[in-house]
């Protein structure tokens, strides 16, 4: 492998997710967790950003972008506000500026989870009722490791304490479309990354659930 593949605009963006996660775990657990913490929003951009970078641009993919970003803040203030799609919760200051009570970068979240397992099933799978199943289905599986976890961070926090299993059929709903628009749009994102994207997001929230009895946060 030479320099000029080295430094390629993937293995770049995939070292960056990589170097920033893996200090982020790091940071939390054994330094000054709450400056780790208040830096969340800036390793969600960040991965945001790279995502975008290894993105196919046109018309349609940043008409899915903004209709990604406003369908998933519309959901989550129509659900802070009245409880009805992912149950009663409210959010934290962790994860930023807020707009009606729901910070920005769950729009944002909801992006990326949308992009990344919409390819990760497109990768896998052919028929469109498959790859959408697929989809929300990984969406859901990150979603069960990152709500023990959430609270503890400050990021959302439920009534009821954790998540029951309205929030998972709120996700689900919402997904819905969303996966399937994805996949009607045929969006193209070069090389590995939302693999690479995907599985650290679930090694961050999965170490940080094991570990979560001695945070001490």
């Amino acid at each position: 492998m030479n320099l000029k593949t080295l430094l390629s605009k993937q293995h770049i963006s995939i070292g960056l997710i990589w170097l920033f996660h893996v200090s982020g775990i790091i940071g939390i657990i054994y330094s000054d967790a709450s400056w780790f913490i208040k830096a969340t929003p800036l390793n969600l951009m960040l991965s945001f950003i790279l995502l975008m970078i290894n993105t196919e641009w046109s018309k349609k993919s940043l008409f899915l972008v903004v209709f990604c970003f406003s369908s998933g803040m519309l959901a989550e203030i129509i659900g802070v506000h009245y409880g009805f799609i992912f149950g009663t919760y409210s959010y934290g200051d962790a994860l930023g500026s807020k707009f009606l009570e729901v910070p920005f970068m769950i729009g944002i979240n909801w992006c990326i989870l949308i992009f990344i397992t919409g390819f990760i099933a497109q990768s896998f799978l052919e028929p469109l009722w498959k790859k959408t199943l697929l989809g929300v289905g990984l969406m859901l599986f990150l979603d069960l490791v990152i709500e023990p976890v959430a609270p503890v961070l400050g990021f959302w926090s439920f009534e009821t304490g954790l998540a029951s299993f309205h929030n998972y059929a709120g996700w689900a709903v919402v997904a819905l479309p969303l996966q399937i628009l994805f996949h009607k749009i045929k969006i193209k994102i070069e090389g590995p990354f939302p693999f690479h994207l995907f599985i650290l997001q679930f090694l961050f929230f999965t170490i940080l659930l094991l570990k979560i009895n001695s945070l001490g946060i």
